[in-house]
């Protein structure tokens, strides 16, 4: 097995390893001890089916409200290939190839730590379709984000039995022809085997996974965008002084203080006399601000850090305890809170964000109205904070949190649901949102800088002021700024400062 190889075991899987799966593009595998696993996990179901009479949730019964429906066993493949194939229900948006591939590669996680009664082919085949990139198609809208995230695993799972739609090095096809591609056979999914792969929250947390991926991104982006904006609008840096934050010691501020610190180190305009005694709070309580949203994330991620490293299907199954249990794990919940606390945390950057913005194009601190020369025949950089506000607004929007709503399903059976699922795409769309207020405020921020010249703010921000100066050269009069912002955006997709 290549060093190379991610490996998927019962050892946990941590956040920088989750960047490099998205990063790098690693294969996957699991460990010979998790095959172990499985192979021993399935041999005490298939005695355990032999010998008893038992029902199994699942196993030998229906679904949902149909709990009670014995399945006769030569039936039991059957109702495991009508399960994925009934509950494909998806609908909306495709959802983006990065979060297939975490779906994927955390099904298999799941998978492996040996309670869900699955056949090694079934992971070995989930392993062969992530490491070829053989990606299915999967929506968006359809799971409930309580009994597992049923259409859209069931969507994931469809091309292991040959049916459904996948992508093919970006080409999509219907999952048949992709088998016949790789000489793959459709796989005769046994008893529980169905149920496994559609139970478990995997499409709640690799949206989770990847939002806080992205947060992470933009978290501090916002902190070395906030401090040019902070040098650009002339800000006395009393606020960040180390003792302000330690008598009120919360760690994201503390952290975000020493942050703005070190980025305006030597630079000749906070080391300047400034006219005012203080500044407005979007300049003043960054560390207040970003701090709190450092924190929300840091919970946040915990909480998913712990989820992909479980087991959320049902029925769980315990070999050496001799127990089949049905339970609960696949609901949400904890996910939904968290999903939503983080569409806030992130909304709040946003919020600031746009305030900055707004300070830097008023005409205050020797700066010219809109930041241009000649206001008025030219509108520079009037309507790029228009359009911040609405997307603002928008994010307030979102942010009403879906984890308060339940909607009963499975003619009652299923009576409290998470909505985790609309929590997580929707938490998605307020980030993509956030990336843009940010990117407008580093186009506000850079232009302003302009003004203060020759001072020069710091050698680290000059820097990155000089590398977003190759992309969007200085506004010297009105142009389609469209332009200037779609710029914007795709350089803070970068990391390069990170490296």
């Amino acid at each position: 097995m290549s060093h190379n190889y991610f490996l998927l075991d019962e050892n946990s899987t941590e956040f920088n390893q989750v960047k490099n799966l998205l990063k790098h593009s690693q294969p996957v595998s699991i460990t010979p001890d998790a095959f172990e696993r499985i192979k021993k996990c399935r041999s005490f179901l298939d005695e355990k089916m032999n010998e008893s009479g038992s029902l199994f949730y699942g196993i030998n019964t229906g679904f949902g409200y149909l709990q009670n429906v014995q399945i006769d066993k030569t039936q039991l493949q059957q109702l495991q290939s009508n399960l994925i194939q009934s509950h494909a229900c998806g609908m909306g948006d495709e959802v983006p190839a990065d979060i297939v591939k975490l779906m994927m590669a955390f099904k298999i996680k799941s998978l492996s730590y040996g309670y869900s009664g699955v056949h090694t082919d079934t992971v070995v085949r989930l392993m062969d379709m992530y490491n070829n990139n053989v990606l299915p198609v999967v929506y968006t809208q359809g799971s409930l984000g309580a009994s597992g995230d049923l259409a859209p695993l069931s969507h994931l799972s469809l091309p292991l039995i040959g049916l459904g739609q996948v992508y093919v090095d970006n080409n999509k096809m219907p999952a048949a022809e992709a088998l016949k591609k790789y000489n793959w056979q459709p796989l005769q999914l046994k008893s529980k085997e169905g149920l496994a792969l559609i139970n478990g929250t995997q499409f709640m947390t690799a949206y989770g996974m990847y939002n806080l991926v992205q947060c992470s991104r933009l978290m501090n982006w916002a902190n070395i965008i906030a401090a040019i904006s902070f040098d650009a609008f002339e800000c006395t840096t009393e606020p960040f002084h180390e003792n302000i934050h330690a008598i009120r010691s919360h760690k994201g501020q503390v952290s975000t203080a020493a942050t703005m610190r070190q980025l305006l180190q030597g630079s000749k305009i906070a080391a300047s006399k400034k006219q005012q005694v203080q500044d407005p709070y979007s300049f003043r309580c960054i560390p207040q601000v970003h701090g709190a949203s450092k924190d929300s994330f840091d919970y946040v991620l915990s909480v998913f850090i712990k989820e992909i490293n479980s087991v959320t299907d049902n029925p769980n199954i315990f070999p050496d305890d001799d127990l089949i249990i049905s339970g609960g794990n696949f609901h949400g919940q904890p996910l939904a809170i968290t999903l939503d606390f983080l569409s806030v945390a992130m909304a709040e950057l946003g919020s600031i964000s746009e305030r900055r913005t707004y300070q830097l194009i008023s005409g205050q601190r020797r700066l010219p109205a809109f930041l241009v020369s000649n206001p008025g025949l030219n509108s520079g950089l009037m309507i790029p904070q228009y359009t911040a506000a609405g997307i603002v607004s928008e994010n307030k929007q979102l942010c009403t949190p879906s984890s308060v709503d339940t909607i009963p399903s499975s003619n009652n059976q299923e009576d409290h649901v998470s909505m985790g699922a609309n929590a997580a795409t929707k938490c998605k769309r307020v980030i993509d949102n956030v990336e843009k207020i940010l990117a407008i405020e580093l186009l506000t921020a850079v232009q302003a800088l302009e003004f203060r010249k020759p001072i020069q703010t710091s050698p680290q921000l000059e820097e990155i002021v000089s590398a977003f100066r190759k992309q969007v050269s200085f506004n010297e009069a009105d142009r389609i700024l469209h332009h200037d912002m779609v710029k914007a955006v795709e350089f803070i997709k970068d990391d390069w400062q990170q490296e």
